[in-house]
């Protein structure tokens, strides 16, 4: 009989720790996860591309990222391609009183020593066509073209915008 009790506290033991170890692995995971989500080719690193979801019918859709040039010499963003659109081109954005007025950029330029950040508001990719609906989740390559860095596929994360955050009316200029 005592040897039972010692071995089942020795398993209550063993639980004890397993236990205690899980938020650390769950740390652990959570950030090598997170460090996952970013890319580099040449000098440039590209971190946390993500979109936003849409809805059944929305003919259109935005990606967004960072591009950190660690180099010595700017570079150019140039084209991205994605199969979940017909086309992808890359845009700036202004707003004219309370309209979003986007207008396509041939090249995007990314000086050394500095971060150009594509977001809602501001500079994005644009997934013109979608072929379906974006759901929160889901992920999708996108391929990067730069004018001296050369190709790089990154992996877009679809995410819910975050709260208080209004989507403006927009449109669209060629």
């Amino acid at each position: 009989m005592c040897a039972g009790i010692r071995r089942m506290s020795f398993y209550k033991r063993k639980l004890i720790m397993t236990f205690r170890l899980l938020p650390a692995l769950a740390a652990l995971l959570f950030a090598a996860s997170a460090h996952s989500h970013s890319f580099d080719v040449g000098s440039l690193h590209i971190d946390h591309p993500y979109a936003r979801p849409t809805v059944a019918q929305q003919p259109s859709g935005a990606a967004f990222l960072s591009i950190e040039n660690r180099g010595k010499t700017a570079d150019k963003l140039v084209r991205a391609s994605a199969p979940v659109a017909k086309e992808v081109q890359i845009h700036s954005m202004k707003m004219e009183g309370d309209v979003m007025r986007m207008r396509e950029l041939d090249a995007l330029e990314v000086n050394p020593a500095a971060t150009v950040t594509l977001q809602p508001g501001g500079y994005h990719i644009m997934l013109i066509g979608l072929k379906q609906p974006l759901k929160t989740g889901d992920k999708f390559p996108l391929m990067l073209t730069f004018e001296k860095a050369g190709q790089v596929e990154v992996t877009v994360v679809v995410e819910e915008r975050s709260k208080g955050a209004p989507a403006p009316a927009m449109q669209h200029k060629h």
